[in-house]
Formats: C-alpha cells, structure tokens, sequence
C-alpha cells in the first residue's frame, strides 16, 4: 500500500470519506493527475506542477481542497477560501453532504487551464 493510501485510510471516517469523495472527482475530471504524498498530505501535481493538495484539519472539522493557483481563478468566489495565503484558495468542506459536485468540477476545469 502507498504512503498516500495509508495516510487516508488513517483518517477518521467523516474526513476520509471526504477525501476519498474528492480523490474520485478530480481523478474522473483529469485523468492525468498525478497524486502524490507532499507534505504530510495528498497532493495532486498537474503537468509536473503542484496543483491541488487535500488537507484534513481536524482541530477545525474539515478538509481543505487547497489549489496553488487559486487566487488567479476568477470563478466561485463565493465558494473559494483564500485567508491568510497569497497564492492559494481552497474549498473547503465540513460534511460530505456539503460538497457541490458542480463546484467543484468548475473550479478543477478552471484551474487546470492556468497550466496551459
């Protein structure tokens, strides 16, 4: 078993459903991303660059879908967390009922095209 795998199937059931929820997304939107272990989480590379990593916060409730060029994305604004960060937004979910498939599935199609 991977490193990747072992981390997830680690996590306590709400975030590792979550994660696995958003791993089968972005798998099916782009199927040439690469998930890698980085940083102690799940990290998608995109034509050999950091493109999205999966963050469980479990002081805080909830996984972070943090994309590293998020604050050049211009759509679902209302969706998108940037906070203290200078280049990334993430979406963020607390419940894997909370997560918007439609959202979601944008925001990959629109960051995957700033790796042009």
């Amino acid at each position: 078993m991977k490193i990747t795998d072992e981390y997830i199937y680690r996590q306590p059931e709400k975030f590792r459903s979550i994660v696995l929820h958003l791993i089968s997304v972005f798998e099916r939107e782009i199927p040439e991303l690469v998930l890698y272990f980085k940083w102690g989480i799940p990290y998608f590379y995109y034509k050999k660059k950091p493109f999205c990593y999966l963050a469980p916060n479990h002081k805080k409730g909830f996984v972070d879908a943090g994309f590293t060029r998020g604050f050049q994305l211009r759509r679902n604004q209302d969706y998108l967390v940037g906070e203290k960060r200078n280049t990334v937004k993430s979406l963020r979910y607390y419940n894997l009922v909370d997560i918007d498939n439609a959202v979601l599935v944008d925001v990959i199609k629109e960051a995957s095209k700033l790796y042009a």
